[in-house]
């Protein structure tokens, strides 16, 4: 806000401003310039002139402004010698042009270069000295003050940030300017920079291809150090993007230039001293990079894997610079290699420079050749310059022909310019100088040339001003001599498929501290083949934690995200790798408990048939006869059937093996009850008959013994028939119990009929247990009924305990302890029933006679 008392002052001034402004237009009207004319450092008249901006001098000495005197003009320090030879190229093709017979015939091209110093007000300075030229001019009121521009295109700059501020200068008035090395992806926005081409690819592609570099390594886990600027911020925005897509973590992104404090500095090799990661991508130019290469030198920060931008990549001076070997094995994309016939001659020539015989020059080449201008030998043992001096044999970096691929890019932009004019002036044998055109026609006829170079090599832009992206991969291989080969051992091309645009040559490539292995730099291990990724908290997603597979999951692949779960049929094995088939559990004929199981059903039929034998041998005598022969050889049978039914236990289940096993079992076990139960019968009619007046064994004679056991039978028939017509049992794949097997096990289908079978078998165990146990105390002549009594005490306790653990036992064992029940209650009987009377029959034969079975201790 202003302050009340200060109106009247103010007033008074707006007062004077008004009146001079009436004043001045009374008077005849005069464009003049403002400030100190620029004068350019290398210049020749031509018909059409050409501008070029390079900075010879890298820096210039700082002054504090007063702000009460003009400030002195910028006094420029550091030669540049780069810069040097970056003209020469300029004014070789302008040479070139003029001395060629069918390019602008009859036209000469002439030059005017300024020095920016390494500052971006000073390129914008000459940009527009070059624009408007240093002559004043005057005009009236009726004639514009304006004029055409000095320069109908410009050359330069090198750098990124001086091209934006150039190329805003100049965009408005349509003046061309073609950069050699200016790669910021930034100049490629035609609404911001209309009248800017380069001859040098874009950092668009640059970028991506230093990202796909990295990625082919399989460095994950990189650091970068890029320069503060629009070269270094634009391209490491677009090269961060890239790596994020290809999963590459940046552990730390740092940014500096060149004249950043040493404080500064130190921070970024604490940083990279405390780092992780193995890999540093540098997108720096090459002033900065020497910079850096020296303090890392003083820290002697060796065995990290540079990757490099173009900017340094193949620069001869730094690997020059690089005494402790910081560099070894760098690799990185540089500008194909190229060659221009004629130009390094013409560079060690010096004709041009010489001619302009200025304080540029002077200072040139005092610094080549050490020497003073006019002066005496000096006891520094400086000579006389001379200005003849010869270059063959000097060495130094204006000499260095390394930075060719630059070169020709300054070559084929003036070369672009000159097409353009040719085909603007209808050129044949002689051009048409007739033909009207500003810089805007010429902007517009340089994006449609298409040329080839006398070398070969194509010119052309796209819609963006920008060349074809191509680049050789670089990498830094030490000779023993400490020189620094720059071997190329791959090529980039943009314009090729994703899949084809990075093609690594089949050459061997040194790595860091000269080592021949590709170096690692992840956060974290690659996770194997039966683990998966589990990101680390509040790291970036490089670095994880390997956390192995659950059980029935698996991943075959290295660095899996999520585990697979394994088929329904399937479980993972113990790496976790694979799924493999789970093992199918049956009680097998193969397997010890089977063919244990085997071998006793198999004894109890062969005892039991030998029982039979026995039994068959004797069945005239008195003891086999009085405990009825033919329910003893029936119920002999069907202990036969029991012993062989559980036989259908054993082996892989299948449809017909689960209905036979259950009804078989059902059918044979009652058939064998109803013998017993015939037989416990018999007994106590037998009793009840011996008592006076008692006529109630023709009431259960042999017929209605027969009767008896086939009508009990046949009720479990129906039983069994309704079971497997309503619901049988089927094979059935149990994959609860276990969670790496499948059981293979017989369903019971109705859990009714199963039940219901059982408890037929139950109810008539029952039965023959409570007749045996009213007969036990007969006379020791039936002394039989003990016996049964015994064994059906012996049934009905297995057949207990097995419903309990038929239930709690897994898989297989539950098959075991159901044939393990038919078999203990199948010799229960066999033994307690028949093998006493074998035991008379065989070793007591005196003993089987009818005086002794009306006796008693007959079993004695």
């Amino acid at each position: 806000m202003f302050s009340t008392q200060r109106w009247p002052e103010q007033g008074c001034a707006l007062l004077q401003l008004l009146l001079l402004a009436s004043f001045s237009q009374s008077e005849e009207s005069m464009c003049s310039r403002r400030g100190d004319p620029v004068i350019p450092q290398l210049s020749k008249d031509g018909d059409i002139m050409l501008g070029g901006i390079f900075s010879f001098h890298s820096s210039w000495k700082n002054h504090e402004n007063t702000y009460s005197e003009k400030p002195p003009p910028l006094e420029c320090i550091s030669l540049n010698f780069r810069e040097f030879q970056f003209a020469q190229a300029m004014l070789f093709a302008i040479e070139e042009i003029n001395n060629s017979t069918d390019l602008l015939p009859g036209i000469s091209l002439g030059y005017s270069i300024h020095d920016a110093c390494g500052s971006i007000a000073r390129s914008v300075k000459a940009a527009l000295a070059l624009n408007n030229g240093n002559d004043n001019t005057s005009s009236t009121f009726e004639e514009p003050c304006t004029s055409h521009a000095q320069v109908l295109a410009v050359l330069g700059e090198t750098s990124s940030s001086p091209s934006t501020a150039i190329a805003t200068v100049l965009g408005p008035f349509h003046i061309p300017l073609i950069s050699h090395f200016a790669t910021c992806a930034c100049l490629s926005d035609k609404t911001k920079y209309p009248s800017f081409l380069r001859t040098v690819p874009s950092d668009y592609y640059q970028s991506r291809a230093l990202a796909q570099l990295v990625k082919h390594f399989g460095w994950t886990w990189v650091g970068t150090i890029r320069t503060n600027d629009d070269y270094g911020n634009n391209g490491m925005a677009t090269f961060t993007e890239t790596a994020e897509q290809l999963g590459i973590c940046l552990e730390y992104s740092i940014s500096f230039f060149r004249t950043d404090s040493s404080e500064k500095i130190q921070k970024i090799i604490d940083i990279i001293k405390a780092s992780t990661s193995k890999v540093i991508v540098a997108f720096l130019s090459h002033m900065d990079m020497d910079v850096l290469i020296h303090e890392l030198s003083n820290h002697n920060l060796t065995g990290y894997q540079w990757v490099g931008s173009e900017s340094w990549i193949f620069d001869s001076q730094i690997a020059a610079m690089d005494k402790n070997h910081i560099l070894d094995g760098a690799i990185g994309l540089s500008i194909p290699k190229a060659h221009v016939s004629g130009l390094k001659e013409f560079m060690l020539d010096v004709k041009p420079l010489i001619s302009s015989n200025n304080e540029l020059f002077a200072e040139f080449w005092e610094a080549l050749f050490s020497c003073k201008f006019k002066q005496v030998q000096s006891k520094e043992s400086q000579t006389e310059c001379t200005g003849h001096e010869d270059l063959t044999g000097v060495e130094n970096s204006f000499t260095d022909m390394s930075l060719m691929p630059i070169f020709n890019n300054v070559y084929k932009g003036v070369y672009a310019v000159a097409h353009a004019l040719h085909d603007i002036f209808i050129c044949n044998e002689k051009c048409n100088n007739s033909v009207q055109f500003d810089p805007l026609k010429i902007l517009q006829q340089i994006r449609k040339i298409r040329f080839q170079t006398k070398e070969g090599h194509e010119v052309y832009f796209n819609e963006n001003g920008d060349p074809a992206a191509k680049y050789d991969i670089i990498n830094w291989q030490p000779r023993d001599n400490d020189i620094i080969d720059f071997v190329s051992v791959g090529l980039y091309d943009a314009s090729l498929t994703a899949d084809k645009q990075l093609n690594l040559l089949n050459r061997s490539l040194v790595w860091a501290q000269r080592s021949l292995q590709v170096p690692v730099s992840v956060c974290s291990e690659k996770c194997p083949p039966g683990t998966r990724k589990v990101l680390q908290k509040g790291k970036p997603v490089c670095c994880h934690d390997c956390v192995p597979c659950a059980e029935g999951e698996m991943a075959n692949d290295i660095d899996s995200i999520t585990c697979k779960k394994c088929p329904h049929e399937f479980w993972s094995n113990e790496k976790r790798d694979a799924c493999i088939r789970k093992e199918a559990e049956f009680l097998s004929y193969e397997e010890i408990m089977g063919a244990l199981l085997t071998t006793v059903s198999l004894f109890g039929t062969c005892m039991t048939a030998a029982v039979a034998v026995i039994f068959f041998r004797h069945k005239k005598t008195p003891l086999v006869r009085a405990n009825n022969s033919e329910l003893s050889f029936l119920l002999l049978f069907s202990l036969t059937l029991c012993f062989l039914c559980s036989l259908t236990f054993i082996g892989r289940p299948s449809e017909w093996s689960c209905m036979l096993r259950h009804t078989a079992f059902g059918i044979t076990f009652v058939l064998c009850l109803s013998c017993v139960l015939g037989k416990t019968m018999v007994v106590l009619m037998a009793f009840k008959s011996t008592l006076p007046g008692s006529n109630v064994m023709k009431l259960f004679g042999p017929t209605q013994q027969r009767l008896s056991v086939l009508c009990l039978t046949f009720i479990q028939v129906i039983i069994c028939i309704l079971w497997l017509t309503t619901s049988p049992p089927f094979p059935f794949k149990n994959f609860e119990q276990y969670k790496d097997k499948i059981i293979l096990e017989c369903a019971l289908g109705s859990a009714v009929g199963f039940w219901a079978v059982l408890g037929y078998i139950g109810l008539l165990a029952i039965l023959c247990f409570i007749f045996a146990f009213l007969a036990r105390k007969l006379p020791d002549n039936f002394n039989e009924a003990k016996f049964i009594t015994f064994s059906m005490l012996i049934f009905c306790a297995v057949w207990i305990t097995f419903i309990p653990a038929y239930v709690s036992s897994p898989g297989k064992f539950s098959v075991a302890v159901e044939i393990f029940a038919i078999l203990a209650s199948s010799f229960g009987l066999l033994v307690c029933i028949f093998i006493p009377k074998c035991y008379i029959m065989l070793l007591k034969p005196e003993k089987n006679t009818k005086k002794h079975l009306m006796g008693k201790g007959v079993f004695k």
